[in-house]
This record gives structure tokens, C-alpha cells and sequence, in this order.
């Protein structure tokens, strides 16, 4: 199994970013990744309520877009923000979904 494709920093477009975050699911695998850091899949999709295909596919979308960089260490893939990549090409951009995630209203019961 070969390394997983990203875009290259040079190569991230916004209109793959701006959709990339426009998913609920999306949005929370990357409020999971800004809080505890790199994760292994399998972790951070703990009581994401998806289908395991349906998660698999939101972190490609994360991916491919370069909002997201997958490393795989023996038989496991762990997911990290791409901040450097980010904030190279859209200064900001990152940190401000990630506060407004922190920001949102806890659901009750």
C-alpha cells in the first residue's frame, strides 16, 4: 500500500477548503484533530455516527482538499491537520473554523 496523495502547499485551492468544511461530519474530524492532535482514523471516528465508508470518504474529501495529511505506520493510517500547508496559503483560515467549532453550543439532552 503506497502513501496516501495530498496537494502539494502550492497547490490547495480554496474552493476545495471552503467544501471540504462545509460538512457537519467534516467539521467535527477537524474539531477532534485541533483538540487532541494527530489521531489513528479508527479514534478519532469514535461516536461519529457514520458508516464506516461514509467516514472513510469524509477524510478523503479532508485530504484531497490539503486540509488534512494521512501518514500510514505499519497497518494503521493516523490523520493530521495540515497547518503549516494551510496557513501558508490562507492565513487565518484554519484557526478561525477551529475557534468558531470551539465556540459552538453544547447539544443537551
Amino acid at each position: 500500500m503506497g502513501a496516501p496523495w495530498h496537494p502539494a502547499t502550492e497547490d490547495i485551492e480554496l474552493a476545495q477548503v471552503m467544501h471540504a468544511l462545509s460538512d457537519p461530519a467534516r467539521l467535527e474530524i477537524v474539531a477532534r484533530l485541533a483538540a487532541g492532535g494527530p489521531e489513528n482514523c479508527t479514534k478519532t471516528c469514535d461516536g461519529i455516527d457514520l458508516h464506516k465508508s461514509t467516514v472513510s470518504h469524509h477524510y478523503r474529501v479532508l485530504r484531497e482538499a490539503g486540509v488534512t495529511a494521512t501518514t500510514v505506520e505499519g497497518r494503521t493510517r493516523v490523520v493530521r491537520l495540515r497547518r503549516d500547508a494551510m496557513d501558508d496559503r490562507f492565513p487565518g483560515l484554519l484557526d478561525a473554523v477551529i475557534n468558531a467549532l470551539q465556540r459552538r453550543p453544547v447539544p443537551t439532552g
